[in-house]
């Protein structure tokens, strides 16, 4: 694991300005800029190639990035009110890892809708890329989890097994890296399901099924005690993920029967 990508020391009259003498670049940090990076690429590629955008505006990403970094730290926050409250100063190390992504998640899709309808785009295809597009950032994002020993998983015994800074020497499931493999195996499978698209919006919908059935599943695996609905039964994730599910799966029956209709008119 490597928190800490590497530091350099600032010239001096930039340390003076800024009082600051060395500038540290975390792994997690540069997982998510770079992910983004190559996210926005494939993002204006398939919309040059599939709704002929010529240029999707750059704003439009830093807009995503900013509304999903707010919605996982204030998401990452809110497990452990508490313990914020007590420790403020840790609000502010907001670069070193603990983000929760369903926070980022319900907070870049209504934005994301938002902006689509407000720059007349259409909705459904634009979902359908976004949900490539944020595979490619989680699956990155969750290498810079495992460099930051964040989102750890439960003690285990299996060869598999992995001792992180924070688990006290003790050897847990490294459930970044299964979710990482996990989030590429649903990209492949998505490319697949395009090349047989029934409707707009499918691609979409079927990420949102896969990705909370396989999240539902990876949280059995998770160590990280960040808080529970119903005490060690049901974690906020996997209530997150039941009702994604569920939403998705009416939302896909919805669609479906109404391409069908027009189908046959």
């Amino acid at each position: 694991m490597y928190p800490q990508l590497f530091t350099f020391h600032l010239p001096e009259f930039l340390s003076n300005f800024l009082n600051i003498q060395e500038v540290t670049i975390y792994t997690y940090a540069f997982c998510i800029a770079s992910g983004t990076l190559v996210a926005a690429l494939y993002t204006k590629w398939r919309a040059k190639k599939e709704m002929n955008i010529a240029n999707l505006p750059n704003s439009f990403f830093y807009l995503i990035f900013i509304a999903g970094f707010i919605g996982g730290k204030l998401f990452y926050y809110l497990e452990k009110p508490l313990y914020f409250l007590n420790n403020p100063h840790l609000m502010l190390n907001n670069f070193s890892g603990g983000f929760v992504f369903y926070g980022s998640f319900v907070t870049i899709i209504p934005f994301v809708i938002w902006y689509l309808k407000k720059h007349k785009i259409s909705i459904l295809p634009m979902l359908d890329i976004l949900a490539i597009t944020t595979l490619i950032v989680h699956s990155i994002g969750r290498i810079g989890c495992f460099n930051a020993g964040c989102c750890y998983g439960a003690p285990t015994n299996n060869s598999f097994g992995m001792v992180f800074p924070t688990t006290h020497n003790t050897t847990v499931h490294p459930t970044q890296l299964y979710e990482a493999i996990t989030l590429i195996i649903l990209i492949i499978i998505l490319l697949i399901i395009k090349k047989r698209q029934q409707f707009s919006g499918q691609i979409f919908l079927f990420y949102l099924v896969f990705y909370a059935i396989s999240r539902a599943i990876l949280e059995l695996f998770r160590g990280d005690n960040r808080g529970y609905i119903f005490e060690n039964i049901l974690s906020h994730s996997q209530f997150i993920a039941l009702l994604i599910l569920i939403t998705a799966s009416v939302l896909y029956i919805k669609l479906k029967t109404k391409n069908k209709i027009n189908l046959n008119n």
